[in-house]
């Protein structure tokens, strides 16, 4: 018998199989370009195609978005815990804590059939934007902003932290962001839901697990890193210098290179001249003429092309948003892909359990604790 393959990091590794998105060829939403559905769609569209598999038709649509409406309130004791919390908390942290305080209060948490999951998940997909949201405006010593059913996700996210009508440049932005970072195959997060699903836990337990694999920074962490580097570089002036003498010194620069993108991320690419045009309509065209120097320095130095996280960042910037908001708005957006993994995995349920290879001593035999000597003695 062959001995079973080891790769680190199980890099390269079929862990299991999908229909919810493939990265082969582009990256595509069961079967969806997701550049063409950033472009042409929108994220309750995006999102209604990873949880119910097909685009929505009109009506569809339309009834989707009142059930996302009709969701978007906290209940009274959760609302009441996110005032308790330390304002130096992460907000990470804090979006781990409300996904997993929601479950108390969800009348489907422990029905696993198709249809309560997709219930949960649209509850999910309207409870989380309203837990950033108040959250962020508590840690400002300001009172929650109630939902506006009138808005879009991504236009009532905005009215929700600013409490100002959000500009149609702005909402349409943010709306391609979360269509850009809703779904992305068995990345590490996603399959951390996929592995808690399998032992037959809950939706929501699992949504808990993937938030806190995406609060690393090797994950989701990577975005709020990226806004540490331009503001550490600080000027055009010296970016090439400082680039260089970053990966002289083998320093990391966050927002670079990819597991499985090897020629560049796509929704990098797209994400870009929004960058840019936001960039010029708000004044920031001196940092984007010096994140093109870090891109073009980073590529030509160590071959590695941007990733997601890149363009991301610089865009909530120019958006007038807090660093520490940038990772938790891929939990809004990317809740909605978890589940549809989740929901996936527990229709054709198999508990996820691979072997590890043993780097260990070898065989020992036990002694008597009066024979094992003391420290120091043998």
């Amino acid at each position: 018998m062959s001995e079973p393959v080891y790769s680190p990091g199980l890099e390269g590794i079929i862990a299991g199989e999908t229909a919810i998105s493939t990265i082969t060829d582009g990256l595509r939403y069961r079967g969806y370009d997701a550049e063409q559905l950033a472009e042409q769609g929108t994220f309750e569209e995006t999102a209604y195609v990873l949880l119910h598999g097909d685009l929505p038709t009109a009506d569809e649509l339309a009834e989707f978005r009142k059930r996302l409406a009709a969701a978007a309130v906290l209940p009274t004791e959760v609302m009441e815990f996110l005032r308790q919390i330390p304002r130096t908390a992460p907000l990470m942290d804090v979006m781990r804590s409300g996904a997993s305080l929601l479950a108390h209060w969800d009348p489907d948490t422990a029905d696993n059939s198709h249809a309560a999951n997709l219930r949960k998940a649209e509850r999910l997909l309207a409870q989380l934007p309203v837990v950033l949201a108040a959250s962020s405006r508590l840690r400002r010593s300001k009172e929650p902003v109630a939902s506006d059913p009138s808005l879009s996700l991504a236009g009532n996210l905005l009215w929700m932290l600013n409490r100002l009508p959000p500009t149609p440049q702005a909402v349409r932005a943010m709306d391609i962001s979360l269509t850009l970072y809703a779904e992305h195959e068995f990345n590490a997060s996603t399959f951390a839901a996929r592995v808690i699903a399998s032992t037959l836990s809950d939706l929501h337990s699992a949504v808990v697990g993937a938030i806190g694999a995406l609060k690393g920074p090797l994950h989701g962490g990577a975005n709020e890193q990226v806004m540490q580097v331009l503001e550490e570089i600080g000027s055009v002036e010296n970016a090439d210098t400082w680039v260089r003498d970053a990966l002289a010194q083998k320093r990391r620069i966050m927002g670079f290179g990819h597991r499985v993108y090897k020629t560049g991320d796509p929704r990098a690419r797209f994400l870009k001249p929004w960058c840019q045009q936001l960039a010029a309509e708000s004044g920031h065209e001196s940092l984007e003429q010096m994140a093109e120097v870090i891109e073009r320095v980073v590529g030509e130095q160590k071959k590695l092309p941007p990733n997601l996280d890149w363009p991301s960042a610089r865009l909530y910037h120019y958006l007038g948003l807090p660093v520490e908001l940038y990772t938790p708005l891929f939990v809004v957006s990317r809740v909605s892909g978890w589940s549809a993994h989740v929901i996936e995995q527990l229709d054709n349920n198999r508990l996820i359990r691979p072997l590890g290879r043993y780097t260990g001593p070898g065989e020992k035999d036990f002694k008597p604790l009066a024979e094992r000597g003391t420290p120091g003695t043998g």
